[in-house]
């Protein structure tokens, strides 16, 4: 029988402000906000892809927008995963890159976009088979 004490541990996200990820930047540590979220970078800032400096000039800031642009891979944004070491406080997140937020992944995305010429593609060879054999041949 259990105990009335017993409870499940439950991991709790830490809430930061943007104030408090901003005031990183007067310390040993490199912050970083993208999509509402927040990672502690100061340990892969040197191993950057993009080069260190990249992350230096944005320490304490939101990156999303200029994250997004990059287009990071589904490998990075596994990786990044790692360093995640909270959120913002629900009443200082903005809306970002709408995709990611709701879960779609980036390849599922540009897959959505692909199938998006499929049909004014299959419209135009269909006139152009009308045009060809109906309306020339008269």
């Amino acid at each position: 029988m259990a105990s009335e004490n017993s409870t499940v541990d439950t991991v709790s996200t830490k809430l930061y402000t943007r104030a408090e990820v901003a005031n990183h930047v007067e310390s040993d540590k490199l912050w970083l906000i993208i999509n509402n979220k927040v990672y502690d970078v100061t340990d892969f800032y040197r191993e950057h892809p993009g080069g260190e400096e990249v992350l230096l000039e944005q320490n304490g800031k939101d990156v999303t927008e200029i994250f997004e642009d990059i287009g990071h891979s589904s490998d990075a944004r596994q990786m990044m995963e790692s360093y995640k070491i909270g959120e913002i406080v629900k009443s200082e997140r903005t809306k970002g890159n709408a995709s990611v937020l709701n879960g779609i992944s980036e390849e599922e995305n540009t897959s959505g976009s692909w199938r998006s010429w499929l049909i004014p593609i299959a419209l135009g060879v269909l006139a152009t088979f009308v045009y060809r054999y109906f309306i020339k041949a008269h």
